[in-house]
């Protein structure tokens, strides 16, 4: 079983978690935590892609 961190963020209109790695990427930080092969490959490829259309 993988364990997922999870944030609290709290503002003005509550408190909102998100996992430790969507957390990350809205602050447009990639994180590779394991040997790069063709998946890890593609969904790195794919975050950035995501971010570049930002």
């Amino acid at each position: 079983m993988t364990l997922i961190p999870i944030v609290i963020e709290r503002d003005g209109r509550g408190e909102r978690a998100y996992d430790i790695y969507s957390r990350l990427l809205k602050e447009r930080i990639i994180f590779v935590g394991t040997a790069i092969d063709d998946d890890v490959a593609n969904l790195v490829i794919a975050q950035m892609l995501f971010l570049e259309s930002e």
